[in-house]
């Protein structure tokens, strides 16, 4: 972060200042909300919590360096008091952006795939200059201006990742840190109990390509035409990216390893070149195409862009992390969330890395689906039925659709379990896999079962 003093993080925010000594004190460490994560001339912001509400952490935030507390009330520390501390935080980087003329802000949005590509672009934007892009998922409005309050004098690039769960949401992160350049990965059923339908996903992170300048770039995916359509919301100069022929950055000549990662030719204005991703999953080419369309307009060539996506790790955990234990069983733990169109993704790299050995997905429920979530539940489960399987476990009331859609499908020759938490599908796996089986595990990340691809992971060699 930039230092600004006490005095104008006041008069930024609209805060009163509580027991502050200095106005002219400086903060120039970062601005966190997680008490741990202070240190000496750091802003620590109290957030109320599902277990435990930021002010109780305000005497520990100073005492570890922090010069003040962004907070609603009084707290017994030097504090700047505000009526809504995020809207506060959205202000505060608004106003360390302003103050950051030369930083070329890039966006991302979409129903699938925003991290990812936030990871691959920032590694790849990276090797042009300093580079801030978020941690794990801060991509809303708590956690978006704190990702922009991370940027200082020698930050170049800004690598946003944006969420929506209503209209506007986009809108107003936008406006925290307007972007120049802006990609829209896809539109699908993620958040379907908030907007209601596909138009109202689409009109959402339409609000990304119509808020970019005349000067800017709209990324967009060819092979989505929904999001192709966004073409016409947008002042800027529009540039795409798909497997679709007539696409700017296009992938051609597609194939997969054992592990399902794949392996294309990038083909891009200035030429072409291989690339041969680390990460599983045919899903991942779109958002390495997205990845190297945005480091293309900035400067960056097809061979460097190649070469950098070859170079990429994955960089946020629980995506499609496969796990090899020595009796050859593999995990692939893709439980950080999930969506209709995402399960069906890692369906389809179980498949591939499956092939010629037992399979089984551990699958549990996909949130924010409103009233269509049972039909969701059952569409995923025919699909789960149809991928070959030795066994499909649902994990939890909400994900027991999945079974009834299973059975559905028709001719399901494997195992169908249902199972209430992840403690029983660890013990139900445990006595099921044998040496070389694979199991995909798969929900939203409330479900919380990373905790069972971790365990199995770590578990015994299977006898």
């Amino acid at each position: 972060m930039i230092p600004l003093s006490i005095a104008e993080i006041a008069q930024i925010t609209g805060a009163a200042t509580d027991r502050v000594p200095d106005l002219g004190a400086t903060v120039a460490g970062p601005v966190v909300i997680d008490s741990r994560q202070v240190a000496p001339g750091a802003l620590f912001a109290a957030l109320p919590g599902e277990r435990a509400d930021g002010h109780d952490f305000a005497a520990a935030a100073v005492a570890a360096g922090a010069v003040a507390v962004l907070g609603t009330r009084p707290s017994g520390v030097p504090a700047l008091i505000v009526t809504d501390v995020p809207a506060a935080l959205g202000r505060l980087a608004r106003a360390v952006v302003d103050r950051l003329p030369k930083l070329t802000i890039a966006a991302i949005t979409g129903s699938a795939g925003k991290t990812t590509t936030k990871d691959l672009a920032a590694q790849l934007i990276g090797s042009l200059g300093p580079t801030v892009a978020p941690q794990d998922s801060f991509n809303n409005e708590i956690g978006h201006p704190l990702t922009v309050l991370r940027a200082d004098a020698d930050t170049r690039y800004l690598v946003a990742e944006l969420s929506a769960r209503g209209p506007g949401h986009i809108a107003a992160l936008c406006e925290i840190s307007p972007p120049s350049l802006g990609a829209v990965l896809c539109v699908g059923n993620a958040h379907a109990g908030e907007f209601g339908s596909m138009e109202q996903v689409a009109a959402a992170k339409a609000e990304l390509p119509r808020a970019l300048p005349a000067g800017g770039v709209a990324v967009l995916n060819a092979d989505d035409p929904l999001v192709a359509a966004m073409a016409g919301v947008t002042a800027a100069r529009v540039v795409t990216f798909g497997q679709s022929a007539g696409a700017d950055v296009r992938a051609a000549r597609l194939s997969l390893d054992r592990l399902s990662r794949p392996r294309f030719t990038l083909e891009m204005p200035d030429g072409t070149a291989e690339v041969a991703l680390r990460l599983p999953g045919e899903h991942n080419v779109t958002n390495a195409l997205a990845a190297a369309a945005l480091a293309g307009q900035l400067g960056m060539d097809a061979g460097a862009i190649a070469a950098g996506l070859s170079a990429a790790t994955a960089q946020s955990r629980w995506r499609m992390e496969v796990t090899e234990r020595p009796d050859g069983v593999i995990i692939i733990n893709d439980a950080y969330n999930a969506s209709p169109e995402a399960v069906t993704a890692a369906l389809a790299a179980l498949r591939v890395i499956a092939a010629g050995r037992r399979a089984y997905a551990v699958l549990g429920r996909m949130a924010e689906l409103g009233d269509r979530s049972r039909e969701f539940h059952e569409k995923a489960g025919m699909i789960a039925a149809r991928s070959g399987l030795a066994g499909l476990i649902a994990v939890g009331d909400e994900a027991a659709p999945m079974l009834t859609g299973a059975k559905a499908a028709g001719g399901f020759a494997g195992e169908l379990l249902s199972v209430p938490d992840g403690p029983a599908a660890v013990a139900a796996l445990s006595e099921r896999l044998a040496p070389g089986d694979v199991v995909l595990v798969k929900a939203s990340r409330a479900a919380g079962l990373q905790t069972v691809a971790l365990a199995l992971a770590a578990g015994e060699v299977a006898r």
